[in-house]
């Protein structure tokens, strides 16, 4: 049986799309949905349970994804087990087509879906801003940014092994290499961005605060050596330009905000707060 967990906290808004588009020309008895409501103050809970008895509701006090995850996971049922964050959109077909792949190769620990991002109601900015960081190899190539992973249950043993960190999703992708890990294009999810500047900035500090901390255990981990990374640099964006010179002004936008974040992330690595979740809202309206 497919296990998918979902950890939500205060998703009252978004969880129910996520939830009928599983639950949509699904059989029964195929998905084994959990949903961990963790330090929900809104009405999560509620809006999930009304889905009916294919979705399983476990409440919890602490407000961790982390601790989340691991909860789903003592109440999954089988495998493959499919990690779904509870503010994008995947459906029932998309998820067969994960659990095939990962069937049809036994090399495959490891599956997410092609990624879909709708720029409508965004910003000009934030649209120039995901025009570059979709072209990134990095970010083409690699199961983080997609808010789903499917794993089999060798893979799963592989995420399973990782310490608290606030970069989980890029984490998970980096502990598999390229020939245990595939992102199936045959599935897609979508991925609403931010719709405001601010927003993305604050989404973008996030992600390079969680960076930071995931760099420091690799560091700690690989003791020197060499480790696997997904930063994007220079000559990346060098390449861009040369394959596409009219994208330039995308291109400046997207290194104002990567400046930005930096800025804005200093202050939460020099006093290592890996903790504070900085949310964007806009993108759950």
């Amino acid at each position: 049986m497919t296990s998918i967990v979902i950890p939500a906290h205060n998703e009252g808004r978004v969880i129910g799309r996520l939830l009928d588009a599983l639950l949509a020309d699904s059989p029964s008895s195929g998905t084994d949905i959990v949903v961990v409501c963790n330090g929900c103050t809104d009405d999560t809970a509620r809006v999930a349970g009304a889905r009916g008895d294919r979705v399983r509701v476990v409440e919890i006090p602490t407000p961790s994804k982390h601790t989340a995850l691991r909860v789903g996971d003592e109440h999954a049922r089988g495998f493959p087990r499919l990690y779904v964050d509870a503010d994008v959109v995947v459906g029932a077909a998309d998820v067969r087509a994960l659990t095939g792949a990962l069937a049809a190769d036994p090399d495959l620990l490891a599956a997410a879906p092609g990624r879909d991002v709708p720029p409508t109601g965004c910003a000009w900015p934030v649209r120039a801003y995901y025009r570059v960081w979709q072209r990134l190899p990095a970010v083409r190539e690699g199961l983080f940014g997609r808010g789903v992973i499917a794993v089999t249950e060798e893979g799963h043993k592989r995420i399973a092994a990782l310490p608290p960190l606030m970069a989980d999703d890029l984490a998970a992708s980096l502990a598999f290499g390229p020939g245990e890990r595939r992102v199936v294009e045959a599935a897609r999810v979508v991925v609403r961005p931010p719709r405001t500047w601010s927003d993305l900035i604050r989404r973008k500090v996030r992600a390079a605060t969680s960076s930071a901390e995931f760099e420091r255990f690799q560091a700690a981990r690989e003791a020197g050596g060499a480790a696997p990374s997904a930063r994007t640099g220079a000559s990346d964006l060098r390449a861009l330009l040369r394959a596409d010179p009219e994208l330039l002004p995308a291109v400046l936008v997207f290194a104002a905000a990567a400046l930005a974040a930096r800025r804005g992330a200093r202050k939460a690595i020099r006093d290592q707060d890996f903790s504070t979740w900085l949310r964007d809202e806009s993108s759950r309206q």
